[in-house]
């Protein structure tokens, strides 16, 4: 079963069950500024998770793009990829753990519906129960209802969380079985669904994460069950609506599912890794495997607007592109290589996601033109590297590779470790924030992650101010301007847009005018949900290249949909009124900081208000 087919199977065997089939959310999160990009599928959703009511209903279905890079240095074995899918279903105070438990298993196991496993080779984990938090009573007796059902053993594991022969329920702590998604607020237990790849070994034994470590149990579901909400005080109290968010991957899934050892070895990746081999002169399968991996997620981050620069985002695509043009020249690849192996990943993922077609050109463009700027420099920066390397190269010298020479911070890592000599991290880090055009937070902050700020007064506050700079770019520039991205910290919005040209001063006034006119007006800010049908024939403007629903969430500036200044497809959160946006003194002025070109075509505005 190739990964197309699981990817159809899983969204058809929940929509049948009810849940309505949402589009993923673009990899780089439109209102929470904590996080560079959505790296996991619950995330975009997280609104809905905390109450707010989702456009399509309580329960939903989908498959979500995911980026992760704090492990780059493990990609290449394995397991470790950069860019990932994850199919989910959800259920928003409507049903709970009897029903997740049983459609995972059923999915799992169904040859008509779903996958097809063996059902002997599933083990599961539950919360034991630890630091006041109860046992998971009720999905250890529901698990044990399904095995015994289905005619498999249903011992649990003791305290000791050892495997024995008919032990298929293994409880696990906090740090195994747990999710909160900060410090405080809606959190549960979970359950995870592990497979047996070796069961030619005979019986699963031994300690329970030694049978993890050593991949003969791979976990392929997780089941989380948010049924309590834990207080600024520390303590548990039960939600009135509890939720349900589980996760599937589908590279992982779709190599358990066909016996591979790893992900490299399943249709998602064959037809890149072939591709790549026509280039290359050398078998450096590790080499292969890590162009085949930054080279899929650079597709996929350009296609969402994302362009190589020195901050941000465009910091991650740009160490991931450079990364792969070091490990091209390991396999001999000729200059200009990656430009095909862009081209075979658009063909290999656009029939799921059209954009990526439709962007084609400029996405392997894009590609080139990094490789093309990254080799202006690649040879002068190693022999300087060369110069620092007759010893642990320090902070400064790791800086001035990076700003000088374009070398991101884990190639010289690496180069240094080939050396067997040391680099200056911490101290670079220091460098690179004291340098860089980051938020006050501080790099670090941004790439753990987090949605502490998601509903910051700031940040509602720019939201609502891109539909205005939005509409208002379009009353100036006219029509031809296109949405290619936005990100929004709580001091400044960042807009980027297709157009040809650098924006005159008087244009630039002339939207600062509108928007502020607009802000002056005191216009009120509504919201509605339509049949898709319908939205589109209100004129609501669409995000970049993202696909919708069938219920569409609609945001508008005025007092009916018919006459509003601005309208667009958007999930929120957003200010009740324009007056908002003056401060709470009411003198705040919607004021453009910059406005610059990020790649042929595209522009960029920051704008704050102040």
């Amino acid at each position: 079963m190739n990964s197309s087919e699981i990817r159809t199977k899983f969204l058809e065997f929940f929509r049948k069950r009810g849940h309505a089939v949402i589009p993923s959310a673009p990899l780089v999160p439109e209102n929470d500024p904590t996080v560079l990009f959505n790296t996991a599928g619950m995330q975009p959703l997280v609104p809905y998770l905390l109450g707010k009511e989702h456009p399509a209903g309580k329960r939903l279905v989908d498959v979500q793009k995911c980026v992760r890079t704090g492990d780059i240095d493990d990609i290449g074995d394995n397991r470790h990829l950069s860019f990932f899918e994850m199919l989910g279903n959800w259920s928003l105070g409507d049903y709970f753990k009897k029903e997740a438990i049983n459609w995972s298993y059923e999915f799992l196991t169904s040859k008509e519906e779903g996958l097809g496993l063996d059902p002997n080779r599933l083990y599961v984990t539950v919360f034991k129960g630890e630091e006041g938090i109860p046992r998971d009573t009720d999905a250890i007796a529901i698990w044990q209802d399904v095995f015994k059902k289905n005619g498999l053993s249903i011992d649990v594991a003791g305290e000791d969380e050892v495997m024995k022969p008919g032990v298929r329920i293994i409880p696990l702590g906090t740090k195994d079985n747990f999710w909160i998604a900060g410090t405080t607020g809606p959190c549960g237990g979970d359950t995870e669904i592990f497979y047996d790849t070796k069961p030619e070994l005979g019986p699963v034994t031994g300690k329970f994460v030694d049978v993890v470590d050593s991949f003969r149990l791979i976990e392929i579901w997780n089941n989380v069950f948010m049924e309590f909400n834990k207080t600024a005080e520390g303590t548990y109290e039960k939600l009135a609506k509890p939720n349900v968010d589980t996760g599937m991957g589908l590279e992982r899934t779709t190599a358990v599912i066909n016996g591979k050892d790893h992900v490299f070895a399943t249709d998602l990746f064959l037809p890149i890794l072939n591709k790549i081999s026509e280039f290359s002169t050398s078998d450096n399968d590790k080499a292969k495997r890590v162009v085949a991996d930054h080279i899929r997620a650079a597709v996929f981050m350009i296609g969402d607007g994302v362009v190589p620069l020195n901050t941000d985002q465009g910091y991650v695509l740009r160490r991931l592109l450079r990364r792969a043009v070091r490990y091209a020249d390991m396999l001999g690849m000729k200059h200009g290589s990656l430009f095909w192996i862009a081209e075979t990943v658009i063909d290999k993922y656009s029939d799921f996601y059209t954009n990526l077609s439709t962007d084609r050109e400029r996405i392997k463009q894009e590609i080139d033109k990094e490789e093309h700027k990254f080799r202006q420099t690649l040879k002068v920066g190693l022999k300087e590297f060369e110069k620092c390397a007759t010893q642990d190269i320090s902070a400064a010298n790791a800086f001035s590779l990076f700003s000088s020479y374009g070398f991101p911070i884990d190639m010289t890592i690496e180069l240094a470790k080939e050396k067997g000599i040391k680099v200056d991290v911490d101290g670079f880090k220091k460098e690179f924030e004291k340098h860089q055009e980051l938020s006050r937070k501080g790099a670090e902050q941004k790439f753990k992650g987090g949605l502490a700020d998601a509903g910051d007064p700031m940040i509602i506050r720019y939201h609502t101010a891109t539909h205005l700079l939005h509409q208002a770019l379009h009353d100036v520039l006219g029509e031809g301007v296109g949405q290619k991205g936005s990100n929004i910290t709580t001091e400044r919005l960042r807009f980027d847009f297709s157009y040809g040209s650098k924006m005159t001063d008087e244009q630039k006034k002339k939207v600062e005018d509108i928007i502020n006119e607009k802000i002056a007006q005191k216009l009120p800010m509504n919201q509605v949900n339509l049949p898709r049908e319908e939205a589109e024939k209100t004129g609501a403007r669409h995000f970049f290249g993202e696909k919708y629903g069938d219920q569409i969430s609609i945001y508008f500036v005025g007092n009916d949909l018919a006459s509003a200044y601005s309208k667009e497809f958007c999930g929120g959160p957003h200010v009740k009124n324009t007056s908002e946006l003056a401060g709470p003194e009411g003198k705040w002025k919607f004021k453009i900081l910059k406005e610059e070109a990020v790649s042929q075509g595209v522009r960029r505005i920051k704008a704050v208000l102040e």
